[in-house]
């Protein structure tokens, strides 16, 4: 059995630390050591480290070569024991839990997110470099009171709902903090003479001074021409404003809103508002703040929202347009392999609901859609995937309502389990994902993106597998509508934390590395050489972490996976 030691930073660049018992109390002596990176490299026998912040510790490791097998990240762990506790919005921090513990004032956390030693305000930072002067430095914590908060979380453990699942969670959710660390490291491939072309390709060329480039300023004079008038494209009110005075009310400037319109200044007007996007989400500047040497780093956040999606620390890595793909090119010799899981989140109900026909369905590595539709739906795949979903995000209207009613026929358990974890958002009672992430009561509105869900973009409606809270913390309907989909989409990234960890293990001793990751995607980044062995480590990492997460059912995870040079090519 390995080692389980914790460790405290301590003044300068030393470290205190203690070997732990089965029990997770101290089974020897403190010691002191001058060098903290020493101080784990000198130990290879220890098989997780228990520290209070992995992105405290970790990038200062991997900047000097050393990685670690398992860790134990404890304000991570106290971030979901108190969701679990119905008290999620607590101060998370090692400090803040010390303190309740002493009945003593409790400090403020940090922003979630915030990355002491890798982040830079408005830029990618460099792998391991330090924090900026002017930003807030982390709570102190000796490695003593480490001790305590640790052990009352392992006793917190035990109080949970399901504590296996729970100390699953837990694990795995660490595990994802290793997973992002080294992703920050590694980078992803970024050809910045490719990306530089396909702006001048798409937008023409630049202005001194800043002002829009070429193709910009000529579509505004189109959308200007076409309503008789100057108008800013780039300001959704004078565009409303416009149309308003053409005779045509419109609520929004979304593009499919504008679609439907007859007017001569909808066609350029969509066209700017898709380059414009480019311009200021991955144009020039934005080339400029996050490539450095070959490569894009985001600085990834973990359980970054409540529903344990990711998020990033800036730089749109989750959004990065088909377009500009075309610049993520791997290395001389190298391959990027890009997987995508197939229809997770129905797969997902299937193996949560415990529903034996829709396992069944979910059984088959082929589209799920497709078989579903041979059993519930005369063969119509479409009417299949619309009851499905609607399902998953509450569409109770139209043809959503009516094929949600043959799927409550043929599969009654899976349609009942969102139907009580929506009845239960309605109530005001936490709702749980399978291993135990825990749904706050006032769940259904706020931040942008909240439950890992990102809010409908000017450009685009909704896709499958997004879902907008919206406005209504207080609508009992809204937050039944949320915690719908909750169970669902945070199992998923449950799953998907189990399938990082265990491909991390898979790809050990291969040069791969891992370099991009969203809610349903990974790229590795891998010598030619190395790329079947990658496609075989990412299908058996999905496999493993079904069986690791719900237990061996019929439900199968397959994945869509494509091994190219270039991004852009493999969808």
């Amino acid at each position: 059995m390995s080692e389980r030691w914790a460790l405290a930073a301590a003044e300068g660049d030393g470290a205190r630390l203690v070997p732990l018992g089965p029990d997770g109390l101290p089974a020897g002596p403190v010691l002191a050591e001058p060098d903290l990176v020493e101080a784990v490299r000198s130990r290879p026998q220890v098989g997780r480290w228990v520290w209070r912040s992995t992105t405290e510790v970790y990038p200062r490791l991997l900047a000097a070569g050393v990685r670690v097998e398992r860790c134990y990240d404890i304000e991570d762990a106290e971030l979901l024991l108190l969701g679990h506790e119905g008290r999620l919005g607590e101060p998370r921090s090692a400090a803040a839990a010390f303190a309740r513990l002493h009945h003593a004032p409790v400090p403020p956390d940090q922003p979630l997110g915030y990355h002491p030693r890798r982040r830079l305000r408005g830029r990618a930072a460099e792998p391991g470099s330090q924090s900026s002067l002017f930003e807030p430095q982390p709570v102190a914590v000796p490695l003593q009171a480490l001790l305590e908060v640790y052990a009352d979380q392992q006793r917190r453990h035990d109080t949970a709902e399901h504590p296996g699942r729970m100390r699953l969670l837990t694990a795995a959710e660490s595990a994802g903090m290793l997973v992002a660390a080294e992703m920050n490291l590694a980078g992803l491939p970024w050809r910045a003479d490719v990306h530089r072309e396909v702006l001048h390709e798409l937008l023409g060329e630049r202005y001194a001074g800043g002002g829009e480039p070429r193709r910009l300023a000529e579509l505004a004079d189109e959308v200007s021409a076409a309503f008789g008038r100057r108008v800013r494209p780039d300001l959704p009110a004078d565009v409303v404003k416009a149309f308003a005075q053409a005779g045509i009310r419109v609520r929004s400037t979304r593009r499919w809103e504008l679609e439907e319109l007859d007017h001569p200044a909808v066609e350029p007007l969509v066209r700017y508002k898709k380059l414009y996007r480019i311009w200021t989400a991955h144009g020039w500047s934005w080339l400029q703040d996050w490539v450095r040497d070959g490569r894009f780093r985001p600085g990834y956040v973990p359980g970054g929202t409540v529903s344990g999606r990711w998020t990033t620390n800036g730089g749109g890595a989750l959004q990065i347009p088909k377009v500009i793909r075309r610049a993520v090119v791997a290395d001389d010799g190298w391959r990027l392999v890009v997987a995508d899981a197939d229809q997770m989140e129905p797969r997902v109900l299937a193996a949560i609901s415990r529903d034996p026909g829709l396992m069944e369905v979910a059984g088959h590595e082929g589209d799920l859609y497709s078989a579903l539709s041979d059993r519930a739906f005369s063969g119509d795949r479409d009417h299949a995937k619309i009851a499905l979903l609607g399902a998953i995000y509450g569409q109770t209207s139209g043809d959503g309502l009516k094929n949600l009613a043959a799927l409550r026929r043929r599969f009654p358990r899976a349609v009942a389990y969102v139907d009580d974890a929506a009845k239960a958002g309605e109530e005001g009672r936490l709702v749980r994902t399978w291993l135990g992430r825990t749904s706050p009561r006032a769940a259904g509105a706020g931040d942008d993106g909240e439950a890992g869900i990102p809010q409908e973009s000017e450009e685009q409606p909704p896709e499958e597998g997004e879902f907008t809270p919206g406005y209504a913390s207080t609508n009992a309907r809204a937050r039944g509508r949320f915690t719908r989909n909750f169970v669902v989409q945070g199992s998923a990234a449950d799953w998907a934390l189990l399938m990082l960890a265990a491909l991390r293990q898979e790809l050990a001793g291969m040069r791969a590395e891992l370099v991009f990751f969203q809610h349903d995607e990974v790229i590795v980044h891998c010598p030619a050489e190395e790329a079947a062995d990658v496609t075989k480590a990412i299908r058996a990492a999905g496999e493993l972490a079904g069986r690791i997460a719900f237990g061996r059912t019929p439900v199968r995870f397959p994945f869509t996976i494509a091994v190219v040079e270039r991004y852009s090519d493999a969808k």
